[in-house]
C-alpha cells in the first residue's frame, strides 16, 4: 500500500488522520471506527478544515468509507470503515475491499474516466490580435501602442 500511487499522492494532512483512525481500530470495529472533528484538531494539532479536507481525500482516494452519519446534536461522531481491513459483521468476517487500489491520477484532461473534462491552467489565446497565424501575440504589443507618429 505505501507504494501504491493513491497513498503516495495523499497530503500530510490525511496521512496523519489515515494513521490516527488505524490506532482506534482495535480488530474487531471496522465500519465503526470513530473520530469526530475537536478530537482529531486536538490530537493531529490542525486546523478543522484542513481534517475535513483530510477526510474527504482519503474518501475520494479509496482509504475509507463512511458506514453511518455522525449527529452534531446526539454529539455522535461519523463511523468509519478501513478498506485495508477486514469488515466484522453478524454473518463473519468480509475481506477488506482496498478501494485505494482502484484510484489513479487524473490526467491533463481530467480523470481516466471523464476524458471531457478540460484540464485547470491559463487561458490560452487561440487567435492572434493581427498578422500571420505565424506571429506571436506578444510581437503585436512589442511595437508600442498610440498611431506610430513622434511628437
Amino acid at each position: 500500500m505505501l507504494k501504491s500511487e493513491a497513498w503516495r499522492s495523499l497530503s500530510g494532512a490525511a496521512v496523519k488522520l489515515f494513521l490516527e483512525l488505524h490506532t482506534r481500530y482495535n480488530g474487531g470495529n471496522n465500519g465503526k471506527v470513530r473520530l469526530s472533528l475537536n478530537e482529531a484538531t486536538e490530537a493531529l494539532g490542525l486546523g478543522k478544515a484542513t481534517i475535513h479536507r483530510a477526510y474527504h481525500e482519503l474518501q475520494g482516494k479509496g482509504f475509507i468509507v463512511l458506514q453511518t452519519a455522525g449527529n452534531w446534536y446526539g454529539r455522535q461522531a461519523h463511523e468509519w470503515q478501513l478498506t485495508t481491513k477486514a469488515l466484522e459483521t453478524g454473518k463473519g468476517s468480509v475481506a477488506p475491499t482496498n478501494d485505494w487500489r482502484s484510484w489513479s491520477h487524473k490526467t491533463e484532461r481530467g480523470s481516466n474516466t471523464d476524458p471531457s473534462r478540460p484540464g485547470m491552467g491559463p487561458p490560452q489565446n487561440r487567435r492572434p490580435f493581427t498578422g500571420s497565424a505565424t506571429e506571436p501575440v506578444n510581437a503585436v504589443l512589442a511595437r508600442g501602442l498610440g498611431s506610430g507618429m513622434e511628437h
